[in-house]
């Protein structure tokens, strides 16, 4: 059995394309994965989300964790059974949450303390419980807890939060070993943070470096800084990272983002974008993104995009989705979501393609 082996197949510059081998299976870089936060992609079945060319999930540790509950997941059959999705899963440690939680948490060494947004009840998580619910759900790659450090932050925040993440990503590391069973059909990827700082960000690659992880991934983008501040930021990380390890950047994002930041040596993304876009009536298409609420649909009997393989734009109609959108038709947040995730996965194999074949710097996008 493949525990977790990733080989680099072609380089283009910074780019590369490659491929993950896990025992559920392989995973093909550079990766889009769909965020199936509560053990769904929203608007989608499993199998759907397969067809669409995803090799992989996300789902996240803090939400399963406080509904239905790890233990209850566990004692189900593990995630993969319980959301019938028989590829990789990585499940998100919860430090994005721990973030957006500002007025409900207080942090400290241990870890957060925090009150549960579905009833309120006061609830502690650590690295060691981060790890421990991760295992009960079966995930294939486990996250170390961290602190997704807010944007804007001062140097002195941003290196108070990056030290403790990394203190907790040593904890991390030691549950996950000490978990042997998981650990030995999982794999574990530590967390760049400080913010876009330089010197915070080469430092916190250095510390995960030294504790060791599977995968390398930066977080902390993405949370308002703009696509310039983004770039920049990973024009100095990403050198620091190990060259023969996956790196993932979390929360990210827009077609242009992901290109840019292939571009720049990133292997693995995930994003709501093309998910919650569908759910608003909004489409990725070849010729720009596409409001379906505009009356300028009412009549288009052309389709989404004239190049796209996927069902919505086989079979259905603009003004039919206009239409769905308008009366507030689940089906219609359907085909949007399936497309633009279609079209997502669309955009990586086009990338991989370009990057084995040595022309991803004219690469442009679909």
């Amino acid at each position: 059995m493949t525990r977790f082996e990733f080989d680099i197949t072609a380089k283009d510059d910074a780019a590369r394309t490659g491929v993950i081998k896990m025992a559920r299976g392989e995973i093909r870089t550079p990766a889009f994965m769909p965020v199936g936060t509560a053990a769904t992609v929203k608007a989608m079945y499993p199998g759907h989300v397969r067809e669409t060319g995803a090799d992989i999930v996300l789902a996240n540790t803090y939400h399963l964790m406080l509904r239905p509950g790890a233990e209850r997941i566990a004692k189900l059959g593990g995630l993969h059974r319980f959301m019938n999705w028989n590829w990789p899963i990585l499940t998100d440690s919860g430090g994005y949450q721990v973030m957006s939680l500002s007025k409900m948490r207080k942090i400290s060494e241990e870890g957060v303390e925090f009150q549960s947004h579905i009833d309120g009840e006061t609830i502690m998580l650590t690295p060691e419980r981060a790890m421990e619910v991760q295992a009960l759900l079966g995930a294939d790659i486990v996250m170390a807890f961290d602190e997704c450090t807010p944007y804007p932050a001062t140097h002195g925040e941003a290196k108070e939060s990056m030290e403790l993440s990394m203190r907790w990503a040593g904890r991390s590391r030691k549950a996950f070993d000490a978990n042997k069973d998981h650990a030995r059909a999982a794999a574990v990827f530590g967390i760049t943070q400080g913010g876009v700082y330089e010197d915070l960000r080469i430092a916190s690659a250095k510390a995960l470096k030294a504790i060791g992880f599977d995968g390398y991934a930066i977080g902390g983008l993405a949370v308002g800084e703009g696509q310039d501040e983004m770039f920049r930021a990973l024009d100095f990380t990403v050198p620091h990272l190990p060259g023969d390890a996956p790196r993932y950047l979390m929360g990210v994002g827009k077609p242009a983002d992901l290109i840019g930041a292939v571009r720049r040596g990133i292997d693995m993304f995930d994003c709501v974008l093309p998910t919650r876009s569908g759910r608003m009536g909004e489409a990725f298409t070849r010729e720009g993104e596409l409001n379906l609420k505009n009356a300028r649909f009412r009549e288009d009997t052309g389709s989404l995009d004239e190049k796209c393989g996927c069902p919505a734009c086989l079979d259905y109609s603009r003004a039919y989705i206009h239409h769905l959108v308008r009366a507030g038709e689940m089906l219609g947040s359907m085909l949007l979501t399936w497309h633009n995730l279609h079209f997502y996965q669309d955009l990586m194999r086009a990338m991989r393609k370009s990057i084995s074949e040595g022309t991803f710097s004219d690469f442009e996008g679909l």
